[in-house]
This record gives structure tokens, sequence and C-alpha cells, in this order.
């Protein structure tokens, strides 16, 4: 069967909602990442998103409530105290943190993320979503990407008011991490067995990943139901042991998006893409992030968006690919449909 024939037998199936084997998300990875068979896959991915997403477009925030030097010392963190980037503990308020959420509410965020180091405190970030859910109203998703939980934190976020857990097998997990593969899986299955939706994207993706890496990651966000995986990008902030070595083209990023839309189907409604990327947009990534605060793709807490990426440029850029996006807020309170 020639590439394109394969490509409309997963699409076919994607539409029908299967989702891809092991063997076609390796077989579409090895594919070069520039040539007529990828433009082919973006297509068809593009497509698929268009029946899996409505053909919505949607904004992710996250709001990074600390920072502080990390003993723990991910490899891919400006965070890490070895590095000796990150000097002092810093952390937004409660009202802080309210008033972004408002503010990013507003503007038509559809998910607004609370991100946290291992120490902010499991209590803490549970009273600080119950605080949110009661001072910002309006349609959007409560998520938390925080440490490891068993089940009864599970449940403690899903009464809180949290509807999305952000957590995920990482690439290089136990090497570039001190955190074994086996808790970070417990905490998924905990998250599978709950009324809480899992969110996983494959990353932190550096050119260095083989396709068996990349697959396995994405095959493990499938196992355990992600409702939205995708791709992100490792950022090479300077003083971290990434500093050196090459980012991952663009041209990857939209392959590895498109992969994960096709390989998804149906039960992967939406397929994000970090940093954005026009091309990952236009081959299938219906979801673009903006984020503050604490930033672990940063040596310093930022005050406004990372890289300006604010949420009316997420806006312009889904809404250039064709993608519907909730608008602002009207001067009333009230939003657009």
């Amino acid at each position: 069967m020639d590439m394109h024939a394969y490509i409309d037998r997963l699409e076919e199936g994607a539409l029908q909602g299967r989702l891809a084997a092991r063997e076609d998300v390796l077989r579409l990875l090895e594919l070069p990442s520039e040539g007529e068979d990828v433009r082919y896959l973006g297509r068809a991915a593009r497509r698929v998103a268009r029946a899996a997403s409505q053909d919505t477009g949607r904004i992710w925030s996250a709001i990074g409530l600390d920072s502080r030097p990390c003993p723990k010392n991910c490899a891919f963190c400006s965070f890490g105290e070895a590095w000796g980037l990150v000097r002092e503990e810093r952390e937004l308020s409660a009202g802080e943190v309210i008033a972004i959420a408002r503010r990013l509410v507003a503007a038509g965020a559809a998910w607004v993320t609370l991100r946290t180091t291992e120490y902010y405190g499991f209590d803490r970030l549970c009273a600080l979503a119950r605080q949110i859910r009661a001072a910002v109203p309006g349609e959007y998703e409560l998520v938390v990407n925080t440490g490891q939980m068993d089940e009864a934190e599970v449940a403690a976020m899903r009464a809180a008011g949290i509807g999305v857990v952000y957590h995920s097998l990482r690439l290089g997990e136990g090497v570039h991490t001190c955190f074994r593969p086996e808790e970070r899986l417990a905490t998924l299955r905990a998250i599978g067995r709950s009324p809480l939706r899992l969110a996983h994207l494959v990353e932190p993706v550096g050119p260095e990943h083989s396709n068996e890496e990349l697959a396995h990651v994405f095959m493990t966000a499938l196992e355990n139901g992600a409702s939205l995986s995708g791709v992100m990008a490792r950022v090479n902030v300077p003083g971290t042991p990434g500093a050196s070595t090459a980012e991952l083209p663009e041209a990857r990023l939209a392959q590895i998006a498109a992969v994960t839309r096709l390989c998804g189907g149906l039960r992967v409604p939406d397929i994000c893409v970090h940093p954005a990327s026009r091309q990952a947009v236009e081959w299938g990534a219906n979801v673009v992030v903006v984020e503050e605060g604490a930033v672990p793709r940063s040596d310093g807490f930022c005050r406004d968006v990372w890289r300006g990426f604010d949420v009316e440029q997420a806006r312009a850029l889904l809404r250039e690919a064709g993608y519907a996006v909730r608008p602002a807020a009207s001067p009333g309170g009230a939003q657009g449909a």
C-alpha cells in the first residue's frame, strides 16, 4: 500500500472512532518532515480535526503559581537548583491568581490551568481552586498541573471544582528527571479511574528523541484515556543542561501534532501544540497555550505573558487556520457564541 492510501485508511478509521495502533504511529513518525507524504498527512489530520473538534479552536491558559530553586533538577526545567537560574522563592497571591484568571476567562480562554511546583501544597491548591470557582464565573475548565497524586487526592480535586488534570509520562522520565516512571503512571491510572479528564502531551520533545520514544509516550496518553493530547517542544533555556543542544524544528513539531491528531481520531477531540506553531495548527492542532507567572521555560517570573503570546494572538492564529474561536466577553460580561 502506498503512503497516501495508507493515510487515507487511517483517516477513515479515525473518523469511525478507531484509535490507531503503535505501528501506525511509528510509520507516520518515520516520514521525512519535508515532502509530499508529510504534507498529505497534514491535510488528512486537518480534516480529522474538523470532525473531532467541530472545527473549534480553543485557548489553553496556564498560570504558574510559584517558582523556587528545586532540588528535583529535571534537565528541561529552569527551576532546577543545580542550574542557579532561580535563586529565590516567588509566589502569586490568591488575589493575583483570581485577577489573572478573571482576565483570561473574559478574554476567551477555554481552560484556566493552575501550575505548581512539587512544593506548593495540595490542600492550598484545592482551596485556591474553590476560591477561583466562587470568584470567576464563566464557561471554562479549571485544570491543575501539579505533582503526583493518589485516588483520594484526585477525588478532593473534583470536589474543589477541578475538571481536568494535566499529567504526563515525560520523555526521559527517570533519566532526565528524578521521578520513576511507575510513579507517573500510578497518577495517570488514578486520574483514569476518576471523573476527571486527563490532558497528556508528548513532551518535552527535542530532535534527539527517537520515534519509539515518541510513540511510547503518545500510546501511554491514549491508553490512559486522554481527552487532550498533542505535542510540546523542549525549550532550551540558557543555563540548563539542554542549552547547548538543538531545538525541535517547526516542521517536525507540526508532523508530530498531525500524527497525534490522525492517530487519536475522534477519541481525542483536542490536540494542543506548544509553543504555538502556524504549521501545526494548519495540520490538525486546535489548541494553543498562553501562559504567565512562573514558567519553567523561562529564567524569570513572567509578569506578562510568556514570549508575548497573548489570548488575542492565539485567537487570531486559530482563526487564520479556519477554526471558530470563542470571542472575548462583551462589555456587559456575557460571552458571545
